[in-house]
This record gives structure tokens, sequence and C-alpha cells, in this order.
């Protein structure tokens, strides 16, 4: 971040109901559901919210579900939001979370000093399969789609290979989704709230395997927001409403990218990686020696089994934000779960342990939320929780509402207000400074990062 950007602050958020079918309301009704909690939480009323606002930035992956091209347009409208400035990001899974960095730009290049983000999905106006489909038209559709393209495929693939490099498991994989649908259970948003046991992961029907129905996240309608400001701005809210926010930040926000094809991803030397990929914290003689070693029984990488895209966005994130251990620095982790082998993947791509320890890592017990009582025997004491939420795959998954959902479960944690937004504080974490939200988009071709701080 160059020293003449302006600090960014995230007031306050909202979500609606993530559900498998909202018939009860437009996409606009269900984006104004999220803005209007927003504002409430902010503790103004709506007038005054709009003479305040300079503009937003609205969020959603796929014109293909509502059948409407702008749908961008027709929320601002909705909002009474026009005519002030606004603009639509997509990125596959990532949308959400370009969407918060977006608004951020906006407010760090002094363009705003109030902006709000939001972003929505209705997936439940088509059947399933054809969701799917409208799913596999963000792999290239000349090359990777007409065979069989899926994402659920994709990601069985990916999580075979790292099975046959690292030894990673299908019971490491369940302990993940035990970990993330039991935190669900104490979060009333999530659409899918249960108490499991790795035999009903690995029990319940197979998809792709060893993916079973447990391992994937679902379909979802639902949408998100978020406010973020400048010093300026947050004091014109402070006026406004009377009230005294705690101050959370946006520390840094880092971004990567892949090549769309996986085919197409090259394969990089060990002298490579260390110039252009190692993080700060695997810079000593063991971590190098760990690496020299897997280089040396053909390690590819990044492989299918990485996200090259994830790791430069958390490398970027940590540069900026002054991070040099993620596990030890970072207090909780907000990630794009929609597989329990990407959550593994992601693990060792964000450098909270090495290349070929996400399995054993996501079993450790180090990721899970203290006082959660999961039927598990952990190791280890919680260090990072990772998705204290739920995660995509308990909470869903709607696209263009995701990475802003994630935004809004990290504000609060920092806030220390999960108790008062859940209505049950069993996932407040004792007292967190610094949370990492990961918004990752197709099989690793968008990736973001962004850490916030209660300062």
């Amino acid at each position: 971040m160059s020293q003449s950007a302006k600090d960014v602050y995230v007031v306050s958020a909202g979500v609606s109901k993530f559900a498998k079918a909202r018939p009860d309301k437009t996409f606009q009704a269900i984006v104004k559901e999220a803005v209007d909690y927003t504002v409430k939480d902010v503790g103004l009323e709506y007038p005054k919210f709009l003479e305040l606002v300079d503009g937003s930035v609205a969020s959603y992956f796929s014109d293909h579900f509502t059948r409407q091209l702008m749908a961008g347009i027709m929320a601002q409208d909705y909002l009474s939001l026009c005519p002030k400035p606004s603009h639509r990001v997509e990125g596959g899974g990532a949308t959400g979370g370009i969407c918060f960095q977006e608004a951020y730009k906006n407010i760090a290049s002094g363009d705003m000093d109030i902006c709000l983000a939001y972003g929505f999905e209705t997936m439940s106006h088509v059947e399933t399969w054809k969701g799917n489909e409208f799913i596999a038209l963000a792999s290239d559709i000349n090359f990777d789609y007409p065979v069989g393209g899926f994402y659920s495929g994709y990601y069985a693939m990916m999580v075979v290979r790292h099975m046959m490099e690292f030894g990673t498991t299908v019971e490491q994989m369940a302990h993940v989704s035990v970990k993330n649908h039991n935190n669900a259970f104490h979060n009333s948003y999530a659409q899918k709230r249960q108490r499991l046991t790795i035999k009903d992961v690995r029990n319940s029907p197979m998809v792709a395997w060893p993916l079973t129905r447990l391992d994937i996240c679902v379909m979802s309608d639902g949408a998100a927001a978020c406010l973020l400001t400048s010093e300026e701005g947050l004091n014109k809210l402070e006026k406004a409403s009377g009230k005294k926010y705690p101050r959370v930040k946006v520390r840094a926000i880092g971004r990567g990218t892949d090549a769309m094809r996986m085919s197409d991803r090259p394969h990089q030397s060990f002298e490579d990686f260390y110039k252009y990929n190692a993080m700060a914290n695997e810079q000593d003689g063991d971590s190098k020696k760990y690496y020299k070693e897997l280089w040396a029984k053909h390690f590819k990488y990044p492989g299918i089994h990485s996200f090259r895209a994830g790791r430069m966005a958390s490398k970027m994130a940590y540069e900026n934000g002054g991070i040099k251990d993620p596990l030890k620095e970072i207090n909780f982790v907000e990630l794009h779960d929609a597989y329990t082998s990407s959550e593994i993947q992601t693990y060792e791509d964000m450098g909270l342990c090495k290349y070929g320890e996400g399995g054993s890592f996501a079993a450790s017990g180090k990721t899970f939320v203290p006082g959660v009582e999961y039927g598990l025997k952990l190791e280890s004491q919680p260090v990072c929780p990772v998705n204290p939420s739920g995660g995509l795959i308990a909470c869903g998954h709607p696209v263009g509402a995701t990475g802003l959902m994630q935004a809004a479960f990290a504000l609060w944690q920092l806030q220390g207000a999960i108790g008062k937004h859940f209505g049950d504080a069993t996932l407040q974490l004792n007292n967190p400074k610094i949370g990492a939200i990961h918004s990752h988009a197709g099989t690793g071709t968008y990736v973001t990062v962004s850490l916030m701080e209660r300062i």
C-alpha cells in the first residue's frame, strides 16, 4: 500500500439469511435486507444514510441465474442510491472478495469517504444441474467444458493429486467438514446447521471420488453488505449517529491470478519458487531443506494440487501488512472452503503450514474453535481458527455475496459482537486482533486476501 493511501475502516455489515431458496423476495429485496441490517447496525435512519454515502460497488457472479443483465443497477435503484457512482464486479467465486477490495480502493484513493459494498446471488431459479452448468462456464468453454469441466470433477482431480503427492486422507478432509458444520450449528445465518461425525461425511452420497456431498458447499440464495469509510467518513457517521464505533481497519489487501486452464500452469524450479513464491516464514534453513527434498522427489509447483494465485494473494497481503508468520500473527481466517479439499490446499497456500502438511494440519485441532464440541480426538489446542462461522460448506455459497459474508463475520469477530449478531456467543474468539478473509475463483484463477485489524 502506498504511503499516500488513506486508512480504510470497516464500520458495519449485514447478511441476509442464506437458504436453498428465497421465493419470498426478489434479488433486489434480498440485497435490501442485508443493507438495511448494515445501516441499522451503524445507528442511522435510512434517509440519513443516503445523504452520507458517497457511492457503492455491486457484486454478483452470474447474469444467467437471474436471466438479467445489469442487475447491479436494478439493485442500486432499489436501494435509492441513484444517481451516485457505482460499478459491478465479477470474478467467479472471488466476486465478493473483489467487491470488498474495490470498495477499499474507492476509500484508499480518496475518491470516496463512505462506500457501500453489496453482493448477492439467487441460484434457486434453475435446477441444480443447470446451476452446475452455469458455474462450469467459468472453465474454458473451448477446452475444458466440452470434456466435462464441472467443478466437482476438477476438485476431485486436484485432491487425488494432493493425496498421491502428500498422503492426504479422506478422514483428514472429513475433519474440515465436521469442524465447519459444527461451527455453523451456532451461526443463525448458516444454511446448514448440523452436528456431524467423520462417518456421516464419508457415508454421505459420493459426488466425485473422493468428494462426498458433505465435502462440498451448496448453492444458495442470499446477500451481504459492508460499509467502508475513511477517517473523515467515520467521523461523519459518528456525528450523525451519536455513536462511537470500534476501530476495525483494513490492514492490507493482496490479489493473485493463474491461468484458467490448469494444463497451462507452469512447473517452477525450486529456485524460482524461492525467488517468487516463498513467504517470510519459509526462509529458514529447515524450510529450505524441506522444500529442497520435495523438489528432489519431482514435486511440481503449482501443479494441480496447489493454488498459486492464493499463494501470491497471501504473500502480497502479508508483505503489505507486515505479517511475518501468519499462523502466529493472524487470530482467525475466513477462507473459501467450496470443498473440504480446497480448505486443506489453502492452508498451504496461505502459509499456515508447509506444502504437503495440509492434511495433517486439518486434523490436528489447530484450526478449530475453542469451546466448541466436535466429538473428535484432536492432538493440538486451537491456534488459528479457520472458518469459525462455518464457512461456505455450512453457511452456503450465494457467490456474489460470499466474500462479503466473510467480511461481515470477520468484522463481528473483531468487534467482539458475535453474540449480538448470532444470538449465541459460542463462536466468539477471545480478544482477536487480526483476521484474514480469503476469496477464491474457479480452480484458483482469481484469489483475494484481505487483512482486517482491530486497533
